[in-house]
C-alpha cells in the first residue's frame, strides 16, 4: 500500500516529467547556446592574446627599423603589421612611428600614407585623433591647407578639442585669416588647463596677434576711454 509520501513523490515526478516534456528542448538549446557562447568567448580571448603576442614581436622589428633609419625595412614591417594584425594597438602605434620617421626623412608621402591609415583604420579614437592632428600638420608643411582643415573637420573626443582648435588657428594664420585665428586660439586657450605648457604656447600665439588672453574684458580699450575723458575735461 502506497504511503502519502510515496504519492507525493509520484506527483512531483509526474510534474517534473510534464515540465521536461514541455520545456526540455528549450532548456537544452538554451544551455547549448550558453556553453557555445562561453567557448566562443574563451576562444576569442585566446586569439586576442595570441595576436597581441605576435604583433608585439613584429612591433619590435618596426622599432629596430625606425632606430636604424632603414625605411625599406620599416615599410615592409609596417605592411606586414597592417596585413596580419591591423586591429591591434601595436599596428596603430607602428603607423604613428612610421609616419614620424618618414617625416624626419623628408618622405612626406610616406608620412601621409601611414597617418591616413591610422586615422581611417584605428579602432581606438585616441589614436585616430592623434593621427588626424599629425596628418594635418604634415599637410600644412606641404601647404595643402584645405586638406589639412578637412582632417580636423570631423568629430573628436572632448579631450582633443583644444588641440584641434590650436591646429585650426595655425592654419588660419598661414592663410592670413587673423580674426579666425584669434577665435580658434582663444578657444584653445580656454580649453587647456591653467598650468598646461600648451596653454602658454597658445598665449604666445595670441600675443603675436595683438591679443592678451589674460586681460579682463574691455581692459584693452580702457586707455582710449580715459584719453577721451581727459580731452573732454580740458
Amino acid at each position: 500500500m502506497a504511503t502519502p509520501l510515496d504519492l507525493q513523490e509520484q506527483e512531483q515526478l509526474d510534474e517534473l516529467k510534464h515540465y521536461w516534456k514541455k520545456y526540455g528542448d528549450l532548456i537544452t538549446w538554451t544551455l547549448l547556446l550558453v556553453f557555445s557562447a562561453l567557448a566562443a568567448w574563451n576562444g576569442y580571448q585566446y586569439w586576442q592574446r595570441d595576436q597581441a603576442t605576435k604583433a608585439s614581436a613584429l612591433y619590435d622589428e618596426v622599432e629596430r627599423a625606425a632606430q636604424a633609419g632603414d625605411t625599406a625595412m620599416l615599410e615592409r614591417s609596417f605592411s606586414d603589421m597592417k596585413d596580419r594584425y591591423g586591429r591591434t594597438t601595436y599596428a596603430q602605434q607602428s603607423g604613428l612611428l612610421v609616419a614620424k620617421v618618414m617625416d624626419e626623412k623628408g618622405n612626406i608621402d610616406g608620412a601621409k600614407a601611414a597617418l591616413a591609415w591610422v586615422a581611417d583604420k584605428a579602432s581606438d579614437e585616441g589614436y585616430q585623433s592623434i593621427a588626424k592632428l599629425r596628418l594635418a600638420a604634415v599637410l600644412m608643411q606641404a601647404k595643402a591647407y584645405d586638406e589639412a582643415r578637412k582632417q580636423l573637420a570631423g568629430s573628436f573626443p572632448s579631450e582633443f578639442a583644444a588641440l584641434v582648435a590650436d591646429r585650426l588657428g595655425d592654419i588660419d594664420v598661414l592663410q592670413g585669416k587673423k580674426a579666425d585665428a584669434v577665435t580658434q586660439y582663444s578657444r584653445a586657450y580656454k580649453g587647456f588647463e591653467a598650468q598646461s605648457q600648451y596653454r602658454r604656447v597658445v598665449e604666445v600665439k595670441l600675443n603675436a596677434l595683438g591679443v592678451d588672453p589674460g586681460a579682463a574684458p574691455g581692459q584693452a580699450t580702457a586707455p582710449q576711454a580715459n584719453a577721451s575723458a581727459t580731452g573732454e575735461h580740458s
